[in-house]
């Protein structure tokens, strides 16, 4: 492998790292310090979560399904600086559950401010898909 080819392996995994640093804290912060919280992204003008999945026409037991697989997707990322073989799976899971909450705001007509947080995860947990894999390829 000749040096441009090494720094560009080497500048695709720090992009990678970053944005499971990114992901993860900013699912973390939701799940743990804003479940309660109202916001500008929140679906339907909820208050707080389970408001938010209750405009959904979602109950309860799923707030705390979705948001335990988003916890543990986001908890995987960060494990993944240690082992890589969590990086694709909680990736892949964290793109799914994004993909569904962009669905979720598209059926409830929210404005598309409420769903940029989701659209940038999404694309965020694509392109750790994407680094992981072409970084991979070129061991």
């Amino acid at each position: 492998m000749d040096i441009y080819e090494n720094i560009k392996k080497t500048t695709m995994k720090y992009i990678q790292y970053l944005l499971m640093l990114i992901v993860s804290s900013v699912v973390l912060n939701v799940w743990f310090f804003r479940f309660n919280k109202a916001t500008l992204y929140r679906g339907g003008g909820a208050s707080n979560m389970v408001e938010e999945f209750a405009v959904y026409g979602l109950n309860e037991t799923m707030v705390y399904l979705v948001g335990g697989l988003k916890i543990l997707a986001a908890l995987g990322l960060l494990l993944g600086f240690i082992t890589q073989k969590t990086i694709r799976p909680s990736a892949g899971v964290m793109a799914l559950l994004m993909a569904g909450a962009i669905g979720m705001h598209f059926k409830v007509s929210d404005p598309a401010i409420a769903y940029l947080p989701a659209a940038l995860m999404l694309l965020s947990s694509l392109l750790i898909l994407f680094l992981d894999k072409k970084t991979a390829a070129s061991k």
